[in-house]
């Protein structure tokens, strides 16, 4: 499990670097990269510390990933390796790290984003557990369908400040949608440890994941309302004014509605949702490739992925009856 743990958090740690180098802040944290004003700017329209944000959540990354291939390390296990599928090109704008051009392993300009989770943490009558049928709507329509750039691709996508916001705001949506999904990776994946360590490891690392998650949760309710043209692929987006859609849409309830938990006869509760431990480590494969974060990567990758997802999905308590 902690294999497949640190190579999602080497991939996590792929895209926030990318992110850093254009709308963070470059340190000794975080080198690499020059900063694009004009990307930070669309992104500080949301928040004025987005660029502090997105530095903190990429050092995090970082972290995780470096401890967790350290700590395989010490127990005589090896590693999560992904540098030999390091090839995809990423953004050639202003600020980004030349040496990294051609040489990522995620993809930010041609997102899918499901970005449902915003209805589902909403919603006081469904849990995915419970009702794995039940459709959340999704908070911005015309991102979960057809491919997004959350980063300017190169200097050209700066020039329409419209657009340029499009891009920062389609951003804004991509930062939680990742970390929820690790908000619900760690708990599921500590549903299955079978060491004492690894738990302690695996439910010390999940409620970082749960802080980044309610940051940019927070952050993208902020989105400036507007509708944008891709002038590359003709693709069209429309991000709504959330003030005042209700209560499954109201972009200030950031914390967890209570719902339904365990069983329908028990009171509702306020909990991190999904925690479904069956196959969860082959679904955030899915639900990754998916939103298109690996267009570009090669049959092996993927082979690799699956292997490591399979492994982790295999992991059992003795008391496991899934």
């Amino acid at each position: 499990m902690l294999r497949f743990a640190a190579a999602a958090e080497l991939l996590e740690a792929d895209f926030w670097i990318q992110y850093n180098e254009l709308a963070g802040i470059q340190d000794p944290e975080v080198p690499g990269g020059t900063g694009n004003p004009a990307y930070t700017d669309a992104l500080n329209a949301l928040d004025e510390d987005m660029n502090v944000y997105v530095h903190d959540n990429t050092d995090d990354e970082i972290t995780h990933h470096t401890f967790l291939n350290a700590y395989l390390v010490s127990k005589g296990a090896a590693p999560a390796n992904l540098d030999p599928f390091r090839t995809l090109m990423g953004s050639t704008a202003t600020g980004v790290n030349p040496a990294l051009i051609g040489r990522r392993l995620t993809n930010l300009t041609q997102l899918t984003i499901d970005n449902s989770w915003w209805t589902r943490y909403r919603d006081d009558s469904h849990n995915p557990d419970l009702d794995p049928n039940h459709v959340f709507p999704q908070v911005v329509p015309t991102l979960a369908v057809n491919q997004h750039t959350a980063i300017p691709r190169t200097d050209a996508d700066t020039t329409d400040s419209n657009f340029l916001q499009a891009i920062a705001n389609t951003a804004a949506f991509h930062f939680p949608t990742i970390e929820q999904g690790g908000n619900s990776l760690y708990p599921s994946m500590a549903l299955r440890a079978t060491s004492v360590e690894v738990l302690r490891i695996l439910i010390s690392i999940g409620p970082t994941e749960t802080m980044h998650f309610q940051t940019w949760s927070d952050k993208a309710g902020n989105a400036p309302a507007l509708t944008a043209v891709d002038p590359v692929t003709g693709v069209s987006v429309t991000f709504p004014d959330l003030s005042g859609g209700g209560k499954l849409f109201q972009n200030n309830l950031i914390m967890p509605e209570p719902c339904p938990f365990l069983n329908r006869n028990l009171p509702i509760c306020s909990i991190i949702r999904p925690t479904q431990t069956q196959g969860v480590a082959m679904g955030v494969v899915n639900f990754l490739t998916s939103m298109g974060l690996f267009i570009g990567q090669s049959p092996a990758f993927f082979a690799l992925l699956t292997q490591l997802a399979q492994a982790a999905d295999r992991a059992r308590r003795e008391d496991d009856d899934d």
